[in-house]
């Protein structure tokens, strides 16, 4: 079995949290993952006060503030702001931040295209360091991925899958659940942002996201298809209304190559948000072609432990520890590019068929 390194690396001095916004994600996964870290949570504001004073009583938070201008008064000068709000209140936030100051912006970036760019425009302008929390990115298992292909363990990748058959009770977001563009916008789009950070921006992409008939949901299934060539196959299956009991549901990752293959299983979304194990596999080619499968153990998850690397890599670059920073704002507009172009193809339709003899 290899020793595979899979891991988040912490920044060497740890610098200040304020969080901006108080929803779920922050109690589910910001502020456990913060706290596994040892990162210091200096100070928390949301526009309903008592979310986050509840939040700070039970995560030991010392500072509650009124409004976002009176966190940044109030904020040391080294402080990573934490926006975890809706998209529509991005911009806004942003240009109430110093100049020059870290910011993790929470996914997606802006509900359509043309708000990414002005969300880029604003970081840009201002001199931000500013990257978006598309964490999938470092979840443990992805991390395990990702040193395994980057050692040329399995070759060149030529196949890369996401499926997703389950049961997503939408219901737990109730500012979400109402979204028009419910499904890519909000959930696949993990997916297309991890499947960029493997194999690049694609040429194109085939797409089709669609409603469950008793369902009042703008969209809960969808299948994407990256152009990569004529070599390369990379698909996106997700399925949120498998509501027939656990035998059939399904939730992995699969990374094909000319010498391996890995499968990760995503425990999260399955009995969400409870979830289930996650596991981790991978099989390499020996000198005659055979492929035994080895089971690797991973410690962590998607939530926390994927949040602990998206924050702890915005430290590091901040602090020059690291010259890139993963999902920058200058990279994931290109995820949100690749978002568009998915609702207008699924807005096109396919090539229609000429039935006539």
């Amino acid at each position: 079995m290899l020793n595979i390194e899979y891991k988040a690396i912490l920044p060497k001095t740890k610098l200040p949290i304020v969080i901006i916004g108080a929803g779920g994600i922050v109690k589910d996964a910001h502020l456990p993952a913060y706290k596994k870290a040892g990162f210091e949570v200096y100070g928390i504001v949301n526009r309903t006060k008592p979310k986050a004073e509840a939040l700070a009583a039970e995560f030991a938070i010392p500072h509650v503030f009124d409004s976002v201008a009176d966190a940044v008064a109030q904020a040391p000068a080294d402080t990573v702001y934490d926006i975890t709000i809706m998209p529509s209140q991005f911009i806004e936030t942003l240009e109430a931040l110093p100049n020059g100051a870290a910011v993790l912006i929470q996914k997606p970036m802006g509900d359509y295209f043309s708000e990414s760019k002005a969300i880029l425009e604003v970081c840009q302008r201002k001199g931000l360091v500013a990257a978006i929390n598309c964490q999938l990115r470092q979840a443990p298992f992805v991390n395990a991925a990702r040193w395994l292909i980057e050692k040329g363990y399995i070759g060149e990748i030529y196949d890369m899958e996401v499926r997703v058959t389950v049961q997503t009770p939408w219901e737990l977001f109730p500012h979400v659940m109402v979204h028009p563009r419910l499904e890519i916008l909000y959930h696949s789009v993990h997916y297309i942002d991890l499947i960029r950070s493997f194999l690049g921006n694609p040429a194109s992409i085939y797409a089709k996201t669609l409603k469950h008939p008793a369902k009042a949901l703008s969209s809960s299934r969808t299948t994407l298809l990256f152009d990569y060539g004529d070599t390369v196959h990379a698909v996106v299956n997700t399925n949120h209304d498998h509501d027939f009991g656990a035998r059939h549901q399904e939730s992995y990752i699969k990374w094909e190559g000319t010498k391996g293959a890995i499968k990760a299983k995503m425990g999260l979304l399955m009995n969400y948000p409870d979830g289930v194990p996650d596991a981790f596999e991978y099989g390499i080619k020996d000198e005659n072609g055979q492929c035994e499968w080895v089971t690797f153990p991973i410690e962590g998850s998607w939530f926390p432990d994927a949040f602990i690397g998206s924050m702890g890599s915005l430290m590091r670059f901040k602090l020059g520890e690291i010259n890139v920073l993963p999902a920058a704002v200058e990279d994931v507009v290109d995820t949100m590019a690749v978002v568009e172009a998915a609702y207008q193809s699924s807005a096109r339709g396919g090539q229609s068929v000429n039935y006539k003899v």
